[in-house]
């Protein structure tokens, strides 16, 4: 057995780190036109949007992505900001494949392909990075152009989740999803459509836009949501996948089974603050 730590040294390539961090600043460090970095002289920058008032600047990281140079500032706020409490009109919602979001109110909502839509595109990029020498420039250069391809997929989904978070929180005062492990998902058949869906970034997008909105979030008990009718509350047994009604034989109430998923995970959220 190889013991660890010994070999060939590795040598490291000058892209491979992509963060670091100030983890202190200067007072008043931030102007409009540039940002003071200890130990470096005042970098120009472009402040995407202006620092709420009382919150004061305590870290810095700075990200290099395929578009350009980044600042990613950690702000300081005296006092609690308090979690929104119960109130309102509940909503559930019910992630998956076929629709990316179902809600107990029979909104279903259809997810874009990111991916599948450039994928022709990203291949034939690829396919020249194959033919190029490697450490030449002009395989930078393409490097470059497929990085900054991955990035625009990559926005594309981020500005599609927060413009959906903030529609799920209008006129809900409550929103309630599965307690799921997203992780689980993208190990499964359908790893390349989870990866694309981006279902983790979403929920962690969506929490935050509740607060932000002063919307109630909470995760509830994911197992057997599609088992379970809403209206009655009885086990109707294990679906297949190609079942998407949701039939109750008890009480005879229908609807699709991604909206009576929803609805179950809305009742148990409400369940869960009576209990």
């Amino acid at each position: 057995m190889k013991a660890r730590g010994f070999g060939m040294p590795r040598f490291k390539n000058k892209y491979r780190m992509r963060s670091f961090v100030f983890p202190q600043l200067n007072k008043n460090p931030i102007t409009e036109e540039a940002i003071k970095l200890p130990g470096l002289k005042e970098v120009k920058w472009r402040m995407s949007r202006p620092i709420p008032d009382g919150f004061v600047p305590k870290q810095a990281r700075i990200v290099r992505k395929a578009s350009g140079y980044f600042v990613m500032l950690s702000l300081q706020l005296d006092g609690l900001a308090p979690n929104p409490l119960p109130h309102g009109h509940p909503r559930g919602l019910d992630l998956g494949y076929d629709f990316f979001v179902a809600t107990s109110d029979g909104e279903e909502i259809k997810r874009p392909r990111f991916l599948k839509t450039l994928q022709r595109k990203l291949k034939l990029l690829q396919r020249r990075l194959r033919n190029k020498q490697k450490s030449s420039h002009n395989r930078r250069k393409l490097n470059q152009k497929i990085a900054r391809f991955h990035q625009r997929i990559s926005d594309t989904r981020k500005d599609w989740h927060f413009k959906l978070a903030h529609h799920l929180c209008d006129d809900a005062g409550m929103i309630f999803v599965e307690d799921i492990n997203f992780v689980s998902w993208a190990r499964g058949i359908l790893s390349k459509h989870s990866a694309d869906a981006g279902f983790g970034q979403f929920v962690n997008i969506l929490e935050w836009v509740c607060w932000k909105t002063d919307t109630y979030f909470a995760k509830v008990d994911k197992n057997g949501t599609c088992q379970t009718c809403p209206n009655c509350g009885v086990h109707t047994g294990k679906k297949e996948l190609e079942i998407r009604i949701h039939n109750c034989p008890e009480c005879g109430y229908t609807t699709t089974r991604d909206v009576a998923a929803a609805q179950e995970i809305r009742n148990r959220g409400i369940y869960a603050l009576l209990a």
